[in-house]
């Protein structure tokens, strides 16, 4: 449990090749389904304060209460995914914490000198996500993300749905949220 920002609610893997991760964690960890976005919809992103044109495709599962996710970038465009793979590394990037108060956790970060590295918005207001620059070492970049709207109740069907999955179908495509 982190003092500042709760319980680690998701642990953030970025990627070169989603499906043969997706197809990793179904078939030698036994973790799904998966819910696989192709083309994830953006209102805005911004690397280090500056827009940037960043295009990804996520899959997410559960495995108990933590859900799994797994980025793959699909383009050029600035992010601290892209560094990340730029440095050689694939896998654990992010620890992602949820919150139904974004602004007052956002704002907190920021009162205790939490740098953003790149921020974004899915599906309006209630669907904002930060990432602060805190990686001393891979997978400790810090993600809070709300989910005080649809993204939060599209998280709990997937935890649910993990929680009695028998195997069958495990991708299963999402229309872009």
């Amino acid at each position: 449990m982190s003092r500042i920002f709760g319980a680690v609610c998701q642990n953030g893997n970025v990627v070169r090749d989603i499906r043969a991760a997706m197809n990793h964690w179904v078939n030698v960890m036994g973790v799904g389904p998966w819910y696989y976005i192709d083309k994830v919809k953006t209102d805005y992103f911004r690397h280090r304060g500056q827009d940037s044109a960043m295009e990804m495709s996520v899959a997410l599962a559960n495995s108990g209460d933590l859900q799994i996710e797994l980025i793959q970038q699909r383009n050029d465009a600035p992010s601290m995914y892209k560094e990340f793979l730029d440095s050689g590394r694939e896998g654990l990037q992010h620890m992602s914490y949820w919150t139904r108060d974004y602004q007052a956790l956002y704002d907190r970060a920021l009162s205790l000198s939490y740098k953003v590295g790149h921020e974004g918005q899915i599906g309006g207001e209630k669907g904002r996500f930060a990432y602060f620059d805190t990686q001393a070492h891979p997978g400790t970049v810090v993600e809070i993300s709300d989910i005080s709207g649809s993204k939060g109740s599209f998280f709990e069907h997937i935890r649910k749905v993990a929680a009695g999955w028998d195997g069958a179908d495990p991708i299963r495509e999402v229309g872009g949220r």
